[in-house]
């Protein structure tokens, strides 16, 4: 964060709900393109405050890019803050953060508001706080600071979600469908949702925040947003639709409607059952290995669970046939990831030919006339995304969202099932490193097994084994450019799958041949399987 960015001028829009606390904001009407004084005295009291609170926070997006200025999207009071009282209001805002460096960075100096409308791709944020005359001493760990000027002058703002009244409150929301400003509130049909539900906020936070109530039920609420129907929620509901009971049907959701006739509804948060007691398939591929134990009947039984809900997914979602042209773009993207990381990382440039025949070998298949099935897919899967439950152990398959870091049209894009596939073969690798497993037969058992479960269901990801080795490899060298810039400690792990798939000619042979050496790692255990 540069030292200017605290006196960087806030602009704001329409979407502001009124509210004893803002009772000087005005509801905005959706034909408004100019702020009040009193939206954009809002946004100019917290600017200071946010451009040193976000950046710190694991979900922020933009690290190591100076802020420039905010937008204010929307503002909704879901609980007004009465002065003098010790109850505490809720704030909830959706604000736009711009950077230097971002596609959309606009030259100018640095206290010229911004145009009322945004047409960038600068992210998108939602932020819950909490207001109160002083903060009490159980919440100092969540102060953001306490403005000065605006309508929130002298009070103290903190993040809301760690405050159990807030907390309650948001969930009392989510029970009761309806309407309050831009905020949207939606309860599933027959979904039963108790009052009086304990709050917990989950601490090991990773690109969204998670709170868990009375072990019943969980909410995830979406940090960085963007219009359109988030895959968590429009996967999950699909599923539930065709009876797949592998993943949790969402309970109730909120979305906001920014204002403007073509803006799509953001999808806020999602509740669903939370499953109490289960162990997710990291933490349990990690006891394993620290006893030595075998884990091939619970990888066969979660390649069986991972194959029911691609194959319910197809039932629910169209699919499409990925012909010449589209196995050659995916075969070019692949080969232009692989490219850069190459140029980034000096240890993988030795192999980028042979892995880049993988890609090319995807190519010809398709110029031959050879196609493949795409579908939407998990996206994201590792063993961390797999929660085996605690009442009949079964799997189940959780966080649909795919990678948070892709536009969201991207992961709503059909693409082959091979690709989750890969995913969790790749986490397996990283599951024997962790763990220390010798000779690399712990994550070859591991890997087959997951296929033949997989089989059992749908086809032998193994049949076609030039998508899937195109498929690792390109994770592969995913992770490695990962490892370089963030763990370096880590770069072995990767670079172990980079040789075997480079010196194999098919990834039919990689499946059941040794996975990863034991390769030493010195830094942190990643906590869910997966690189990011």
């Amino acid at each position: 964060m540069s030292d200017a960015a605290p006196s960087h001028r806030g602009t704001t829009r329409r979407g502001t709900t009124p509210g004893p606390l803002l009772s000087s904001v005005r509801a905005a009407s959706a034909n408004a393109a100019q702020p009040t004084d009193a939206e954009a005295g809002l946004l100019s009291s917290l600017v200071p405050l946010l451009a040193e609170w976000l950046p710190r926070q694991r979900w922020f997006a933009g690290k190591g890019r100076p802020i420039t200025g905010f937008t204010l999207v929307t503002a909704t009071e879901l609980l007004p803050h009465v002065p003098g009282t010790t109850a505490p209001g809720l704030l909830h805002l959706l604000v736009r953060a711009h950077q230097t460096g971002s596609p959309t960075a606009r030259p100018g100096p640095l206290d010229a508001p911004a145009p009322a409308v945004h047409t960038g791709t600068d992210d998108c944020y939602q932020l819950l706080l909490g207001v109160q005359d002083v903060l009490p001493p159980h919440l100092a760990g969540t102060l953001i600071g306490r403005p000065s000027g605006g309508p929130l002058h002298g009070r103290t703002v903190y993040e809301g979600l760690a405050d159990p009244r807030l907390a309650a409150l948001l969930l009392e929301r989510m029970r009761t469908p309806g309407r309050l400003g831009p905020l949207r509130f939606t309860r599933e049909e027959g979904a039963v949702i108790p009052a009086g539900l304990a709050p917990r906020l989950l601490t090991a936070e990773q690109s969204n925040s998670s709170v868990i109530y009375g072990e019943t039920y969980i909410l995830k609420l979406f940090r960085r947003v963007c219009p359109g129907t988030n895959p968590d929620l429009e996967l999950p509901r699909a599923l539930a639709a065709r009876g797949c009971n592998r993943v949790p049907p969402p309970a109730a959701w909120f979305e906001a409607e920014p204002p403007g006739p073509d803006t799509d509804a953001m999808t806020l948060g999602v509740l669903q059952p939370y499953l109490p007691g289960s162990a997710d398939g990291w933490q349990l591929a990690l006891s394993a290995l620290a006893v030595r134990a075998d884990f091939t009947a619970s990888a066969r039984a979660l390649g069986h669970a991972t194959a029911e809900v691609h194959g319910a997914l197809a039932e629910a979602l169209p699919t499409v046939v990925l012909r010449r042209p589209q196995l050659e773009h995916l075969a070019a993207a692949m080969t232009r990831r692989l490219d850069a990381a190459a140029d980034a990382v000096p240890a993988l440039r030795p192999y980028r030919a042979a892995l880049r025949a993988a890609y090319d070998e995807l190519a010809a298949l398709g110029r031959a006339g050879r196609t493949w099935h795409a579908q939407r897919i998990h996206g994201d899967l590792h063993l961390g995304q797999a929660l085996r439950t605690a009442e009949d152990g079964r799997w189940a398959l959780i966080d649909f969202e795919g990678e948070p870091a892709r536009p969201l049209a991207e992961r709503c894009r059909p693409q082959p099932a091979a690709r989750d596939v890969a995913g969790m073969l790749r986490s397996f690798d990283y599951a024997a490193a962790v763990g220390r497993a010798s000779g690399g037969t712990w994550a070859a058992r591991a890997r087959a097994a997951f296929c033949e479960g997989y089989a059992t269901v749908r086809g032998d990801p193994r049949e076609d084994p030039e998508l899937l080795r195109a498929h690792e490899t390109d994770k592969a060298v995913y992770e490695v450019l990962y490892e370089a810039r963030h763990r370096p400690d880590w770069l072995p792990v990767p670079m172990a799958a980079i040789r075997r798939l480079a010196d194999s000619p098919a990834a039919g042979e990689a499946v059941p041949r040794a996975a990863v050496a034991d390769e030493g790692v010195t830094g942190p255990v990643p906590g869910n399987g997966a690189p990011a």
